[in-house]
C-alpha cells in the first residue's frame, strides 16, 4: 500500500500561529490554572492578529508573547473577549466545552506508535531543522521499502538538502530512496510571514497522525482542556496506546464523541485490529481527563512544535 505524510517545522507560518496561541494559553495557565481559552492567531506580511475568547484572572502581554515566539518585531493587533456566557454555563457544571468527535490512534510501526510514513517525515524534518532552523517541510511516500522524499527548507542549498536526506535514510537499511525532490521549485530565501500567511489549526493532519488516520475535526492549539476536541483527543490517544500494549495489537483506533454541556461521552469505542469493543474503566468526563493527564499545567507550547502525538507527552 502506498502511503504519504508530511510534516512542517516550528517556523512554518501555520505552526508559528499554533505556537503563539499555545504560548498565550500557557502564560495564562501559569497564573490561573482555571483559565478558559480559545485563542486564534492569524499572521502574514507584517501583521499578526490574535483573536478569540479568554476568561482568566491572569494578565498576559500578548504583544510580547507574539514577538518572543516569532523572534522579531512585527505588528500585533488583538481582539479578545470573554467566553460566551451561554457556553460557560455548560462548562461550569463540568460539561464538555463543545460537541465533537475525537480520534485516538496507535500502531506498532515504531517506538512512537504512529504511522511509519509520518514517523519518517517528522524524523527527517527534525534532522534537517537542527542545521537549518527555518520555515520548511518534509514529505515521505512509502511503497513497501521504496521511498519518494520531498524536502523544502528556506535558506538551505538544494545540494546539501539532498546529501542530508540521503545521510538520514542511510541509517535505515531496509529503505531505498527511489525519488528525491529537494527545494524542487529552486532554492528560496523568503520564508515565514514574509512569504506566506498562517493560521492556527490549519495543520490538523500534521498535529495528529498524518492522512492515514481519520481526524475528528477540532483543532488543538489555543484551547484549554475544557475543550474536549483537545483534551479528549489526547485521552483517546492514551487509551489507544494502552490497548495496543495490553492486547499486543497491531493497530488501534479509538473514537470518543461528546455533546456540549454533558460530561459523559455519547460514544466511547475502539477498533482493535478491526474488531469492535467498547471503552470502559476510564473516567472520560472533562474533569476526569484533565486530572488524569494533568492538563491544567502550562505544557502546551511544546505540543505545537512537532505534533501532539508520539512525542513523549503524558498521553504518549
Amino acid at each position: 500500500m502506498v502511503r504519504t505524510a508530511e510534516v512542517v517545522t516550528p517556523k512554518h507560518p501555520d505552526k508559528i500561529c499554533d505556537r503563539i496561541s499555545d504560548a498565550i494559553l500557557d502564560e495564562c495557565l501559569k497564573q490561573d490554572p482555571d483559565t478558559r481559552a480559545a485563542i486564534e492567531t492569524m499572521g502574514g506580511h507584517g501583521i499578526i492578529t490574535v483573536t478569540g475568547e479568554l476568561t482568566t484572572k491572569a494578565y498576559v502581554d500578548v504583544q510580547s508573547i507574539v514577538k518572543d515566539v516569532y523572534g522579531k518585531d512585527i505588528g500585533v493587533q488583538t481582539n479578545i473577549v470573554r467566553q460566551s456566557p451561554e457556553i460557560a454555563k455548560g462548562v461550569d457544571t463540568g460539561g464538555a466545552g463543545d460537541q465533537g468527535i475525537m480520534i485516538g490512534y496507535a500502531c506498532n510501526d515504531n517506538e512512537q506508535y504512529v504511522p511509519q510514513e509520518y514517523y519518517l517525515a517528522r524524523k527527517l524534518a527534525q534532522y534537517i531543522y537542527e542545521k537549518y532552523p527555518s520555515d520548511g517541510k518534509t514529505q515521505v511516500t512509502m511503497n513497501g521499502n521504496s521511498l519518494k522524499v520531498v524536502a523544502s527548507f528556506c535558506c538551505a542549498p538544494k545540494e546539501e538538502l539532498e546529501e542530508m536526506c540521503e545521510a538520514f535514510f542511510s541509517q535505515y537499511e531496509m529503505y531505498r530512496i527511489e525519488d528525491l525532490h529537494c527545494n524542487p521549485a529552486g532554492n528560496w530565501f523568503i520564508g515565514g510571514f514574509d512569504a506566506d500567511a498562517g493560521l492556527t489549526g490549519r495543520k490538523l493532519a500534521v498535529d495528529n497522525y498524518g492522512p492515514r488516520v481519520p481526524i475528528g475535526g477540532g483543532a488543538f492549539s489555543g484551547k484549554d482542556a475544557s475543550k474536549v476536541d483537545r483534551s479528549a483527543a489526547y485521552m483517546a490517544r492514551k487509551i489507544a496506546v494502552d490497548i495496543l500494549e495490553e492486547e499486543t495489537a497491531n493497530e488501534v483506533i479509538v473514537q470518543l464523541a461528546y455533546a456540549i454541556g454533558y460530561d459523559k461521552p455519547i460514544q466511547a469505542s475502539a477498533l482493535v485490529d478491526g474488531n469492535h469493543q467498547f471503552v470502559r474503566s476510564y473516567d472520560l468526563t472533562p474533569k476526569g481527563i484533565i486530572d488524569y493527564l494533568e492538563l491544567k499545567k502550562p505544557i502546551f507550547s511544546k505540543t505545537a512544535e512537532w505534533g501532539h502525538m508520539g512525542n513523549n507527552f503524558k498521553w504518549l
